[in-house]
């Protein structure tokens, strides 16, 4: 199954803006929109057809494009259309990113929304059609750098991109995309093949893939990480996920262990509190400043972003002190290694 590249809807709307916006009422969360669940797209074929049965069809399209035009071009077109029509209604184009965030319909008295571009279901209760699914997952898409994943597009993907599309899935829907991308492919095979993308991977995606192969490969899965273990840093993650006490961090690993763990929660859209406690582990606020001044040390990608966290959101002013310290020490860092 193949999905259309819409054009870049937030250079009209100013939608980064408004997604935030959003994010903040709904979520808490400051100016990142938290990973969202999977949803469920028709084939291809059936969006275009339900763009030929749109009201305005007849009047935006042309007589080739309604009647047997290429379903990826009639796709593209109205992606145009769509940014024009909505590009001078922030309000609608408000709702209905509201709607999609939220998954859930409007009822009783609603604001006015856009008619005759098929993007919404039009009885009561009001809920996006799915145009309007995939149109808005295209904003979401081009304005926050965001690929909200579609249920069945992983099938042929590889683990890496597996592990990325998987970190926002619920249990239930994760089991199913999991399903179709073993179909065909042999386990142990692919347990082999996620365990050797987790050094690569984002924080979050690494997590994803250890709970994956320790609950979902059975004892393939446990060889595949067992062989891991010795690995570092890696090795020294894949123990602290598992809570293997055989497996202990060398000194030189502990900043990187506390890193990726506190930066899989960052990744997810976390709340500042609970990145700061991962980083705590029931320290006091000065042993905590004492291990957050070796975090820099770790030469983990993350490293930064954590220690922004915990500049901006730490309660106590000594970790906060040791924050800026490492952060600074950091960036002195990657100035020598170049």
């Amino acid at each position: 199954m193949r999905y259309i590249s819409t054009p870049p809807f937030s250079r009209l709307f100013g939608i980064r803006g408004t997604v935030a916006q959003i994010s903040r009422q709904d979520s808490g969360v400051d100016d990142t929109l938290p990973l969202q669940p999977p949803i469920r797209l028709p084939a291809e074929s059936e969006l275009a057809r339900a763009v030929r049965a749109a009201p305005l069809a007849a009047e935006l399209l042309s007589p080739a494009e309604v009647e047997a035009g290429d379903d990826a071009r009639v796709l593209a077109r109205w992606a145009e259309v769509c940014r024009e029509r909505l590009a001078a209604d922030q309000p609608v184009l408000m709702e209905l990113i509201r709607m999609f965030l939220s998954r859930e319909p409007l009822t009783g008295e609603v604001p006015a929304l856009p008619s005759g571009l098929g993007l919404i279901r039009q009885e009561e209760p009001y809920a996006l059609s799915w145009l309007g699914l995939w149109a808005v997952r295209a904003i979401i898409a081009d304005s926050t750098g965001q690929d909200i994943p579609v249920m069945g597009s992983l099938a042929g993907a590889d683990a890496a991109a597996l592990l990325f599309g998987l970190r926002s899935y619920p249990e239930a829907e994760r089991e199913e995309e999991l399903a179709g991308w073993l179909s065909g492919r042999d386990r142990e095979a692919a347990a082999g093949e996620i365990a050797a993308a987790l050094a690569t991977v984002s924080p979050l995606s690494r997590a994803v893939g250890v709970e994956l192969l320790s609950s979902r490969f059975g004892e393939e899965g446990r060889r595949a990480l067992g062989g891991l273990l010795e690995e570092p840093r890696l090795g020294a993650v894949v123990a602290a996920r598992l809570g293997r006490d055989d497996r202990r961090p060398a000194p030189e690993e502990i900043p990187w262990v506390l890193v990726d763990m506190a930066a899989a929660l960052l990744e997810f859209g976390g709340e500042a509190g609970e990145v700061i406690e991962s980083i705590a582990l029931g320290m006091d606020p000065a042993e905590q400043a004492g291990t957050i001044a070796i975090l820099a040390f770790g030469d983990h990608p993350w490293t930064g972003r954590v220690l922004k966290v915990l500049i901006d959101h730490h309660p106590d002013l000594r970790v906060v002190a040791a924050a800026r310290k490492a952060l600074r020490r950091l960036h002195g860092l990657a100035d020598v290694r170049g």
